[in-house]
């Protein structure tokens, strides 16, 4: 692990470039409103896709904020070096975002009402995309082989831990119906119907024409193409587009066209295992 790029909190890697040991306790000691919307994911998740999402569906689908304002701004990440410098000027009701377990967060999150959006995807999916994550991000380590980058991500040596800690600390919350669960395969399979839950869950309330509207906006094409989305706007030193688009491909399954069958094998067994005696099922079918 290189301690340049890398810090140790909790016994989880952080990238240096985005955290700070102020940033972090400005998080701990953060007040979230009764109003707040905060979306949970670990990284590669589908994280850009609900910054897109999440302030269309609170807005009521005006499209403003997400063709003028950056994602990192829009859904500020509530443990990044940014929070302190934008989160006052965010209007409520606020989307916030973070890629931490559960017990990472601030006891203002269990006193308040605020609402958690949590989205799993296929953890199969989730290392592809970050492998190729890793060869073109600046800030993080190079991957290595896909071989060597599964044996990392699977024992958890990657950023912000394992996979199964992060779904089993969120599962395991006692948020009661202020917690959502929603899966990036479900909203592939039917966006606006995932829009029309998320729009319910958060009381919402939005017509046909702005779930139609909204799902137009938050397609994969368009948000390539969205400069406030894509990130483009950052320099070439933090993420290099020649090597792999930050947006690669947007779909499911991907990972069929990555994984020999000794892989798939060996993951599977580790995630089984890690999610025995859960009360919980997983969504998809790991084979």
């Amino acid at each position: 692990m290189s301690s340049e790029m890398y810090m140790l909190y909790g016994g989880i890697l952080l990238p240096r470039e985005t955290h700070s040991s102020e940033s972090l306790e400005f998080a701990q000691g953060f007040s979230f409103k009764d109003d707040d919307v905060l979306l949970v994911t670990y990284p590669k998740s589908g994280t850009v896709w609900m910054q897109e999402i999440l302030p269309l569906v609170l807005n009521g689908g005006d499209l403003t904020s997400i063709l003028t304002i950056p994602n990192w701004d829009r859904v500020p990440w509530l443990q990044g070096k940014r929070f302190a410098v934008i989160v006052d000027q965010l209007t409520s009701p606020r989307a916030l975002v973070t890629h931490f377990p559960y017990n990472f967060m601030p006891p203002s999150l269990h006193t308040s009402k605020a609402k958690v959006i949590y989205v799993m995807r296929n953890p199969k999916d989730v290392m592809v995309s970050s492998y190729y994550f890793h060869q073109m991000a600046a800030f993080v380590e190079d991957p290595g082989t896909f071989d060597e980058f599964m044996d990392k991500f699977l024992e958890g040596r990657v950023l912000f831990g394992k996979w199964t800690d992060h779904l089993k600390s969120w599962k395991q919350s006692k948020l009661g119906d202020r917690i959502m669960y929603i899966t990036y395969e479900e909203m592939f399979k039917d966006l606006p119907e995932g829009l029309r839950n998320i729009s319910d869950f958060l009381g919402r309330n939005l017509s046909e024409e702005t779930i139609q509207k909204i799902t137009e906006h938050c397609s994969f094409n368009s948000m390539k193409a969205n400069n406030m989305s894509n990130f483009s706007l950052l320099p070439k030193t933090l993420m290099d587009f020649d090597k792999s688009p930050f947006l690669r491909k947007g779909v499911a399954g991907d990972w069929k066209k990555h994984f020999s069958s000794e892989q798939l094998a060996r993951f599977t067994s580790v995630i089984r295992k890690e999610l025995e005696g859960e009360s919980f099922s997983l969504p998809w079918s790991l084979d």
